[in-house]
């Protein structure tokens, strides 16, 4: 391991408790190949490398350790060029906002996307994967945010805490083609009220999303998509994160997205990083190294 990055799920996934101890957190890792299995020719040794998922499935082990095993089938080159940190960092989030917007919701060039959450992990790789793609972002983020936002791709960034959130951000979009969103729970029905007719909604996290009317969403055609990142690791039709996690490299590598990261940690104090990534508000991401 030589860099592992940390998301919120894997805070929750620690709070909920292991089914069995001792149990290695952490999803996200970047590093150098020491050893591959007798079935693997995929990869060799001295192979730099960046994966995601590991703890989150059937598999046993994370990346917040030394050395960690990892199926190659959550594992891709990591292209010279791009360092060990932006490698971990991408890793998780840019599979989520992959999935979201160009699986689930087809993303086009000349489309709208409304991205909840701006300066967050997902949001903020989301941004500048919708600029990738040739689409116009409008997103959310703190005030202290906004211009920093701007520069990764927003057209437009509006604060999360106006009364009229709903209003303004029907107005910088036009009724938005995607929507994603990150908090449900809280901003479910401003999904169906903002979507564009014949619009999406990707839901990848937030607690209990409903809707109290939901003719509304039906008499505007949407697609709604409730996905999630557990089944990456578990389930039989559900994509392989290589390939994704591939494309993400080589977006990095070309400078046509770009990862932020807040700070480092050393691996020891992975603690304090579990405590920052619940408690704090930052831009971006926040990587452990060892």
């Amino acid at each position: 391991m030589r860099a592992a990055s940390i998301n919120p799920v894997d805070a929750v996934l620690r709070e909920q408790g292991a089914p069995r101890v001792p149990k290695t957190t952490g999803s996200d890792i970047a590093g150098v190949v020491t050893a591959v299995g007798t079935d693997v020719d995929a990869y060799e040794e001295g192979d730099r490398v960046f994966a995601t998922g590991l703890h989150v499935g059937r598999f046993a082990g994370g990346s917040f350790a030394d050395f960690a095993v990892v199926p190659t089938d959550l594992l891709a080159p990591l292209p010279e060029g791009v360092d060990f940190e932006e490698g971990a960092a991408v890793a998780l989030v840019g599979v989520t906002a992959w999935r979201a917007m160009v699986h689930h919701a087809r993303l086009e060039p000349g489309a709208t996307a409304f991205i909840h959450g701006g300066n967050g992990g997902v949001g903020h790789v989301a941004i500048g994967l919708a600029d990738a793609l040739g689409a116009t972002s409008v997103s959310t983020a703190r005030p202290e945010y906004h211009d920093a936002v701007r520069k990764l791709g927003a057209e437009t960034v509006l604060d999360y805490t106006r009364d009229d959130l709903t209003e303004a951000a029907v107005e910088a979009t036009g009724g938005a083609d995607l929507v994603l969103d990150s908090m449900a729970g809280t901003y479910f029905e401003m999904d169906v009220e903002l979507a564009a007719f014949g619009g999406d909604v990707s839901v990848i996290a937030g607690g209990e999303a409903t809707l109290s009317d939901v003719s509304a969403a039906r008499s505007k055609e949407l697609d709604i998509h409730m996905m999630s990142m557990s089944n990456l690791a578990t389930h039989p039709d559900a994509p392989d994160i290589g390939p994704i996690l591939a494309r993400l490299g080589r977006l990095v590598a070309e400078d046509r997205l770009e990862v932020v990261i807040d700070r480092t940690y050393p691996l020891e104090d992975a603690a304090a990083a579990h405590r920052a990534v619940v408690e704090e508000s930052f831009l971006g991401k926040i990587v452990l190294t060892p």
